[in-house]
């Protein structure tokens, strides 16, 4: 376990997982660096009733990222913190999630360390954990799954990532920022041999107001995203644990089609 940081210390960097949304599942660690800062540079799905545990006078820096338009290149984002850290300033970087689950903190954990400036790392609940608690979907269990995988559907491009072996029977398969290619998703899991009507959930705005869990099967996910006109930040969750989630069930068109063909 890392020693934590000097609390007085100036000139440092403590990199927060901000959770998947509700300021409740904060850590202690969490509230506690946030109000010790002197900047918070935040992503932009960072709730702001979040961002107001900051103190007033803290300067807050929104370096939001959307599909195909980001406010500022990750690797002006490394540079920015580690100008603000040079003035003596405690940052906080403040990233939805936890930092290093597709959150990118690598790198920035990287450049920091390159620079030869003070770390602290703080983990959070990320969107995985944190959506499926709040459908009461277990990812792992005894009767129906022992493994779990966390994958992206966007990074790189699907036709780059090997999937092969991670979604089935008694596996579950955690997709993340996939709404957007949900139906590439959905083809490539079944070209990969996953059964059709393998059950998936799509976890939208979780442990936020308006959260949704809608539950579908594997062949039905594009077009039940498009139908219910699901938008991001959410979780895509594929597997037979699914079937144990407080969901609505929106199986659509292709259940009816399904069962004219049985």
């Amino acid at each position: 376990m890392p020693t934590l940081l000097d609390p007085h210390a100036r000139g440092r960097v403590i990199l927060v997982g901000a959770g998947p949304g509700d300021p409740g599942l904060l850590t202690v660690r969490a509230v506690e660096a946030l109000k010790s800062a002197d900047v918070v540079v935040h992503d932009g799905l960072v709730d702001a009733r979040v961002l107001d545990i900051a103190p007033a006078s803290a300067q807050r820096i929104s370096v939001a990222k959307r599909r195909s338009r980001h406010t500022l290149p990750q690797e002006s984002i490394n540079a920015l913190i580690v100008a603000h850290v040079k003035t003596g300033a405690i940052v906080v970087r403040l990233k939805g999630g936890d930092p290093f689950i597709f959150g990118r903190g690598g790198e920035e954990v990287e450049a920091v360390r390159a620079a030869g400036l003070p770390l602290e790392v703080v983990p959070g609940v990320s969107a995985a954990l944190g959506c499926a608690a709040g459908a009461m979907l277990p990812l792992t269990h005894r009767d129906w799954s022992s493994a779990v995988s966390f994958v992206a559907g966007q990074c790189k491009g699907l036709t780059d990532q090997d999937w092969s072996g991670l979604a089935g029977k008694g596996r579950t398969l955690v997709i993340y920022m996939g709404v957007a290619t949900a139906d590439a998703i959905a083809d490539k899991l079944m070209a990969d041999g996953v059964a059709p009507d393998m059950p998936v959930a799509v976890l939208e705005r979780g442990t936020l107001p308006g959260a949704r869990a809608l539950r579908t099967l594997l062949a039905d996910l594009g077009p039940m995203v498009a139908r219910e006109q699901v938008q991001s930040p959410a979780v895509i969750v594929v597997g037979e644990v699914v079937q144990l989630a407080d969901a609505e069930d929106k199986l659509g068109a292709w259940a009816t089609a399904a069962e004219a063909m049985a």
